[in-house]
């Protein structure tokens, strides 16, 4: 199936984890800007950096987005 990315939850998964931005740009030694452009939709979280935030606040890396199911273009048809 296909998907299309909604919006970032990274925010939401911070607060249930109890941490905040600040710790896991430090936890991953990014600057707080970039996770706060994660974070606002401003930037997409490449998969090796979301498979890293994921493990670092212990959720599943597909929660960090909403994933809205979209068609599939079957050519031929």
């Amino acid at each position: 199936m296909k998907f299309e990315l909604g919006r970032c939850l990274l925010n939401d998964r911070l607060v249930e984890a109890g941490k905040s931005a600040e710790w896991l740009a430090n936890e991953l030694l990014f600057k707080p800007e970039r996770v706060y452009d994660f974070m606002e939709n401003k930037r997409v979280m490449p998969l090796k950096i979301a498979i890293s935030i994921a493990d670092s606040i212990g959720c599943d890396v597909r929660a960090l987005y909403e994933l809205i199911p979209g068609d599939i273009e079957v050519k031929g048809e």
